[in-house]
């Protein structure tokens, strides 16, 4: 292989889009990332531009490669990677979106997925779909844009129905990942672990549902083409006339989670991971079998190779954590995040207090989108310091929630958790979490795992690495965090499930 090529990865996440080059060790050689707005139109509805996300996604790249010194005939191909759940409606004909994004975290179709709920189809769900009936999904965000859109004007003289030009195969639907595969290449493609969290694609059958588009009124001439996440076939190649100035196969995708485990090298059944960024995503790998649930998680498709089976995940999501830590600086707790690991050692505990970041709901195992965040156990006493620790405990107590979960599904007692995402920097809070878990904490080199992930499955679909064993090669550990104080925190942690219980369903009628 030529030393002088690479791969490249567009990471579009929650809050911002980034764009990373990795060569044949797994080294970076080039990162830029570009935040984007987020907007919040009523409490608990949470949406992006499409179109701020797609110029974003092009200034990054060429900005990156620009500032490494790199052309873009050095790529042998481009993977993406992305939030997941995020769902886009646009125009088939204008390439323009229909409404704004509506985000994994908002909370709008509520509603709808208690009613749902209420006619006793939420295992009809789960037994096709592997997920909770939950309004964190595509089907209900994609059925609310086709309800609630407004019409788009034609020409002068007449507009036409939303609905009306989704039945009549005018409109398209998908997440960002398929937003940003047709932009780069024109075709209409999503990956089978990004098609797994829309709600509407039954795990086993890998196909779209025909019974699920019918309950929530999606045509099916809407949805995207369904292939591997590192594909052979590629998804198609960048336009040589556009602003790469160069034809890049596009070959693989993961949502982030996935692509997330995939960068940990979690290949085998049993390997586990934990990213903490907005949320936080503990995935374990259970091989080709799809272990369902009997503890509030997610039963998910991991990654697919070309030619091979699908390999299958269980997941713990947790939808507050990183997020957390930004509210205590939006509150002016702190001044930035580097700052909670130090504020936090300045107190020897909470001093009994607790706070549970349900600021959108609670995710996996307890699944109440009407929960909201929650402090319990101040005093006159209680400081700021307190009150940051407790929001660091929170991440770790959360994580143990899913932890637990995921032994009791699995049958698999974890020994070693492979962490990454932005707070594992976070010295203080890996090793809280290690104790609160009682478990071996792990943290690579390169923590930027979630685009290495994509990077990878591109890479192996054009042959820029042959084997997976090359990939476990490049995984090198930064440092390891052994349990030191596993007594101390159990009692506690009976405690965090009692704070917990407080915030359940606060967001009634009457509580809103």
């Amino acid at each position: 292989m030529p030393t002088d090529t690479y791969v490249g990865a567009i990471d579009q996440g929650t809050t911002g889009t980034r764009f990373m080059v990795f060569d044949h060790s797994g080294q970076v050689v080039a990162n830029a990332y570009q935040k984007h707005e987020q907007i919040y139109p009523e409490p608990g509805w949470v949406e992006h531009d499409p179109m701020e996300i797609w110029e974003n996604t092009k200034d990054v790249v060429t900005t990156g490669l620009t500032e490494a010194g790199l052309e873009p005939s050095q790529l042998e191909a481009l993977g993406i990677t992305n939030q997941r759940e995020t769902t886009i409606v646009w125009d088939a004909q204008t390439g323009k979106p229909v409404h704004n994004a509506l985000v994994w975290q908002d909370r709008r179709t509520t509603d709808r997925v208690e009613e749902i709920q209420e006619a006793g189809k939420v295992e009809w769900i789960r037994e096709k779909t592997g997920l909770e009936c939950d309004a964190y999904f595509s089907a209900t965000k994609t059925e609310w844009i086709l309800d609630n859109a407004d019409p788009i004007k034609m020409d002068r003289s007449r507009t036409e129905d939303i609905r009306d030009r989704a039945e009549n195969g005018e409109l398209m639907m998908g997440t960002i990942d398929a937003w940003l595969i047709y932009n780069l290449t024109g075709n209409h493609i999503t990956d089978v672990s990004n098609a797994s969290r829309t709600m509407l694609f039954n795990i086993h059958d890998l196909a779209w549902d025909a019974e699920l588009l019918e309950e929530f009124d999606v045509p099916a001439s809407m949805l995207p083409e369904v292939r591997p996440s590192s594909d052979e076939d590629y998804y198609g190649y960048t336009d040589a006339d556009g602003f790469l100035g160069e034809a890049v196969p596009v070959a693989g995708a993961l949502g982030d989670q996935q692509a997330a485990m995939f960068g940990q090298t979690c290949f085998d059944e049993g390997d586990a991971k934990n990213t903490y960024g907005t949320g936080s995503f503990y995935l374990m790998n259970t091989g080709n079998e799809a272990v369902e649930s009997d503890h509030g998680l997610l039963t998910t498709i991991g990654f697919q190779r070309s030619g091979e089976p699908v390999q299958y995940a269980l997941e713990g999501a947790i939808f507050i954590t990183g997020a957390a830590i930004e509210w205590l600086e939006d509150v002016d707790l702190i001044d930035n995040a580097a700052a909670t690991a130090e504020m936090a050692r300045s107190v020897d505990s909470t001093d009994g207090v607790y706070l549970v970041p349900a600021f959108t709901g609670l995710g996996a195992p307890h699944w109440d989108g009407r929960a909201r965040g929650t402090i319990v156990g101040m005093t006159r006493g209680t400081r700021r310091e307190h009150i940051v620790r407790a929001t660091l405990e929170s991440i770790a107590y959360q994580t143990r929630d899913v932890a637990e979960a995921m032994e009791a599904d699995s049958g698999v007692e974890t020994t070693s958790l492979r962490v990454d995402g932005g707070a594992v920097k976070n010295n203080f809070l890996c090793q809280l979490q290690s104790d609160i878990i009682g478990t071996e904490i792990v943290r690579p080199e390169v923590d930027e795992t979630t685009a290495l992930g994509s990077a990878y499955a591109a890479g192996l679909a054009v042959g820029y690495w042959e084997t997976l064993d090359e990939l476990r090669d490049n995984w090198q550990v930064d440092r390891e965090f052994a349990v030191e104080n596993p007594d101390g925190y159990d009692e506690k942690y009976e405690r965090w499930a009692e704070a917990v219980e407080r915030s359940k369903n606060w967001a009634t009628d009457g509580g809103d």
